[in-house]
């Protein structure tokens, strides 16, 4: 009986094949709607409109950007979770959506099946500055202003779950501290009110306008989260170096579609959008803004973020304040 199911089993793979071939070649026949699950104004704003109109040209249809910022990019992976899963809305954001904010509370999208990344686009070291309300100039005056006055230091992050807020967690413990913390939805916001003397520490991505501020003397770098020390924040420590090592955690960005999008035009989005990133024009971009080129297949994405779930859900057992219902 089943040699003569074979043939015909093996005829519907390969017109499933066809298909899925013919289904590829055929997209984009629209334009594609580009969720950024981050608000107007911060580095994650500019890559995805650059890369978005890059896109746009190769494939000659338009790449719509909209902001859905809140919630640390929860809002906004939602929204691309529940898109038809057509090819014809994609998203751009941090993997904490996916790795952290799972870890910490429910979310209303399961990680694993509801998202299917297309693949990595930078590592972006996340830096601790003081800004003009801090009166200290180092990480050990954090350290002794906050048990001097505890809760009295308000340290703003882009909000519950993200990696700004797993830092400030971690530095509690470690460094047995209190601070307030003032979650955003996203960069823009929080760097206006930065400027603006709203609180004392921020926790944020690399960007060009952070780098402006800090070159003037705006804000103090304070450390941050990266391999190594940054070319053009030399004398800044990593918190590796300072003895904090479980708040040194860089964000990795990417592209993501529904989670059933088909793996053909997953695969065809990845070829053009690895092709973009290492254009000269998107990897100045990338390096201006003190971030590092990152691109991937979508299978070594998937892997990574399926690696750092596990990672941070063991890590969040252990750090307090982070698990909430």
């Amino acid at each position: 009986m089943f040699p003569r199911l074979f043939p015909r089993a093996l005829a519907a793979v390969i017109l499933a094949a066809a298909s899925a071939t013919a289904l590829a070649a055929a997209w984009p026949e629209k334009a594609v709607r580009v969720i950024v699950a981050y608000p107007p104004g911060g580095v994650s704003d500019a890559v995805t409109r650059a890369i978005s109109e890059k896109l746009g040209e190769r494939l000659g249809v338009s790449f719509v950007v909209e902001n859905k910022g809140g919630a640390g990019g929860t809002i906004g992976m939602n929204e691309v979770a529940r898109a038809t899963p057509d090819g014809y809305t994609i998203g751009f954001s941090s993997v904490s959506p996916l790795v952290l904010s799972p870890a910490i509370r429910k979310t209303p999208y399961d990680p694993q099946s509801d998202i299917a990344p297309i693949g990595s686009v930078m590592v972006s070291p996340v830096v601790l500055l003081g800004i003009k309300a801090f009166k200290g100039k180092d990480v050990a005056d954090l350290i002794s202003l906050s048990k001097a006055s505890p809760g009295s230091l308000r340290w703003a992050t882009s909000g519950q779950g993200s990696l700004g807020h797993l830092m400030l967690e971690q530095m509690q413990q470690a460094g047995k501290i209190e601070v307030t913390h003032v979650p955003y939805k996203g960069a823009g916001q929080q760097l206006t009110d930065a400027l603006g003397g709203q609180f004392e520490l921020i926790s944020t991505n690399m960007s060009p306008a952070l780098t402006t501020h800090v070159a003037e003397g705006t804000f103090v770098p304070l450390a941050i989260a990266a391999p190594a020390r940054i070319a053009s924040l030399p004398k800044v420590p990593t918190f590796n170096e300072l003895g904090y090592a479980a708040a040194n955690k860089m964000s990795v960005f990417g592209f993501f579609a529904p989670g059933a999008t088909p793996a053909a035009i997953v695969a065809k989005l990845n070829t053009e959008l690895n092709q973009v990133v290492a254009t000269p024009e998107i990897q100045k971009l990338l390096v201006d803004s003190n971030n590092i080129p990152a691109t991937s297949t979508p299978q070594q994405f998937a892997q990574d973020i399926r690696d750092e779930l596990a990672s941070n859900r063991q890590l969040v057992e252990k750090v307090a304040n982070l698990k909430q219902q």
